[in-house]
Order: structure tokens, then sequence, then C-alpha cells
């Protein structure tokens, strides 16, 4: 955390008392709440390209047909950051996630001079965690060597399964073997890397998961994210659901995935992360803590802490209405301040994902709220069996882990 300083609106050159120093002015009218410091900050950079949409997937991702502009959107990246400077001023970014989409598209000059403005516009962590994501069809050795000479520490690779049908059934690009050859790409250039997997996919099997996960783990990657498929709405699968697995068998492979990680010493220490002690993923911990993040690019979403009051932001999502009107610096097309109704349960939605949980006094610091707030619903949880506190920590209980979206409703009423 940092303290709370006033925020100098001019900072950024060519940038007078209107458009977003304007903006940061507003946010800082006083309001209802009391930060006593500013959350720890992190940077989300979106990719909106993908060779080719998946029918789970319900990102803001666009297929590539002749190409994509990427000088074009560079510029915009930068000039997204140019104007946003005077909401962050003199806060310091602790990890980078560039994320999809499919940022291994960007070529390796590309890649260059996106982290080379990133360095130039913004006070980095010395420490930082600068991650970005990959997908196995677009693995080129020596690009991701240049990749990790241009600064990024960390890659999280969307490997989905090691099983060539099951990839095909999902409408990835790539197949098992190019899932293998990723990874070992990977462990030759990064010493810090995530495997992505799901799990309950159509027609697999619990001895099929296994041994998409025992794959995973024998490859012994710093980090595991192990998700069960969902049909997400507006989804191809939503709308032609594939055959899975009943919910017995999906449990069954859940007590599976909980049984190897351990084993193999990752710590699950979030709902869907798996990591070797030490490997925890700095941006997403960010998250779930409630820390902020400022988003640029086509549909990326920001939160963002002020003395008084908590706003979010959502840039416009399809790639050309957000290079049209970036230019404008009309590019945010959704605006809102959090009330101090929805914060207690924003707040507890992400800290309740924790396995360990958190110590009370995070929920004033992160919310500018006492926890008397939620109090009742604090109350609720416990008598449930759902909930442990005491002056020291807030956790869901092996009962409130299992059932985890009904904690998370308990919160929802004021």
């Amino acid at each position: 955390m940092i303290p709370i300083k006033p925020v100098p609106v001019t900072a950024v050159a060519g940038q007078g008392a209107s458009g977003p120093a304007q903006a940061a002015l507003a946010f800082l009218k006083p309001g209802s709440l009391q930060l006593t410091a500013l959350p720890p900050l992190s940077l989300y950079v979106h990719f909106p390209w993908c060779v080719r949409k998946c029918p789970y997937c319900d990102f803001n991702s666009h297929e590539v047909k002749d190409g994509f502009p990427e000088q074009e959107y560079l510029e915009a990246l930068r000039l997204d950051l140019e104007q946003a400077l005077p909401l962050i001023w003199g806060r310091k970014i602790y990890s980078i996630f560039i994320g999809g989409g499919t940022p291994s598209l960007l070529s390796a000059a590309g890649l260059d001079r996106l982290l080379s403005d990133l360095r130039t516009l913004l006070p980095l962590d010395a420490d930082i965690e600068i991650t970005m994501e990959a997908n196995p069809g677009t693995f080129e050795a020596d690009k991701f060597r240049s990749y990790r000479e241009s600064g990024i520490n960390r890659l999280s690779i969307g490997i989905q399964s090691f099983n060539s049908a099951h990839l095909q059934a999902l409408g990835r690009i790539h197949d098992g073997g190019q899932a293998h050859k990723a990874v070992e790409i990977a462990h030759a250039n990064f010493d810090n890397f995530n495997l992505d997997l799901m799990y309950a996919l159509p027609q697999q099997t619990l001895e099929q998961a296994r041994t998409d996960i025992q794959t995973a783990i024998d490859f012994a990657p710093p980090h595991l994210s192990l998700y069960h498929l969902t049909l997400e709405p507006n989804t191809l699968f939503a709308k032609f659901p594939p055959a899975v697995p009943d919910e017995d068998t999906s449990a069954d492979m859940q007590d599976m995935i909980g049984e190897l990680t351990t084993q193999a010493g990752y710590g699950n220490y979030e709902v869907s992360a798996y990591a070797q002690p030490g490997r925890r993923a700095r941006h997403n911990l960010n998250y779930w803590q409630f820390g902020d993040y400022l988003g640029i690019g086509a549909g990326a979403h920001s939160k963002l802490s002020f003395p008084h009051r908590i706003v979010r932001q959502m840039r416009y999502k399809h790639p050309q209405a957000y290079l049209q009107h970036i230019k404008a610096g009309t590019h945010i097309q959704e605006e809102a301040e959090i009330g101090r109704d929805a914060l207690g349960f924003e707040f507890m939605l992400n800290a309740l994902r924790l396995t360990e949980g958190f110590p009370p006094n995070l929920f004033a610091e992160r919310t500018g709220l006492a926890l008397n707030q939620i109090g009742k619903q604090l109350d609720l949880a416990e008598r449930k069996g759902m909930l442990y506190r005491d002056h020291a920590l807030i956790r869901p209980t092996p009962l409130g882990r299992r059932f985890l979206n009904d904690l998370q409703e308990i919160f929802l009423s004021g």
C-alpha cells in the first residue's frame, strides 16, 4: 500500500483541465468512503485477436481474418495509457498481465515496443511480475526467446488438455504434440510459468482427466490453473451444449486433482490456482485481495481507488470501435462509482476465493468501510458453518469452499 497523496491532474504533457484530467478531478470530489491508503496497483493489457474463437470462450476475442493492425493498436495502447496517467499519477506498478485473445500473435518487435512504452510511462517495481498469455498453436522458439529478452518473466500457457481428441472438441488450434512442445519451449526460456488446463471436458473420463493432470505435473511447472469447463452464456457451447461428465464424475475429478497436486507439493491457494512454494501469481492475488488495476486495450476493465471513492471503467470492446474512439479520448464506454452497498459484496466475492482467507483489517483498508458493514452476513455465514473467523483471520471453511457460490451470495444482502 502507499499513503494517499493528491493526484496532479496536469502532469501529462498536452492535457489541460479537460478530458482525462477533468475526469481525475471528478473522481476526487469528496464522497462517503474514507480510504487511508491506496492498495497495490497492477496493469492489465488486452490483446483482442485470436486465430480462431473457441466454442467455450466468452472473453473479448475476435478472429484474425486478414491479419491485424499491430502498429495502430500499439499506438492506441500508448495513447490509452497516457490518457489514464492522471488517475494513477505517482503510483508504482507491481505486476503486468498481457492477456487476450492471443497476445503471442504479437511480433517480437511489437512486444518489445509495448514493454518499452510501459517502462517509459510508468514507475515499475524493481521485482515486477510481467506475465504474457500464450497459446501452443502460436509457439515459436525464437520469438519466445525474444519475448524473454524484452522483459516478459512469466508465461501463462493455454494448454487446456494434452489429449488431441479433447483439444479438437474444444476447438483449439493445437494438438497434443504441440502442447508438449510448447511446455518444453517454455521450460527452456522461462523459470516461471503457468499451465492452464480444463477438466470435465466433453466425453472426458476420470482416467483421461487424471492423465492430463499428471502429465502437467510431470513437467513441474511452478504454477497450475485448473478449471472446470463451464458452458458460459453467449458461446457456441451454450447454444449447442456438448455431452459433459455428470456432477458425480466432476466431483471425483476435483478430488483427484486435490490428491495429485498435494502429493506433488502444490498448494491450492485459490479456487482454481495451485502453486509451488513461492510461486503464487502476484497479479491474480492482487485481484483476489481487492487491489487496484488499470486496464488498457479493447474491452479492458479498471478498478481504481481514490480517497473517498472506488470506480470502475470499461473500454469499448470491439477493436475497431476502440481504435476509433481512442483518438478522440472517448474510449471509456462505461464508468461508474462502486456504491457502499455493493462494496462489501465485491470485496467478499474476491477474497473468499482464497483458501487461507484474509486478515479482518484488509476489509477496511480496501473498501474504506468498517467491518461491521457486513457484520450480519459474517454472523450468518459463521452460523451455517461456512466461515471461520477470529481476531486475525476470516476464511471459508471446507464446507464454505465446497459451496462457495452459496457463501458468496450471503454477502449480496445489505
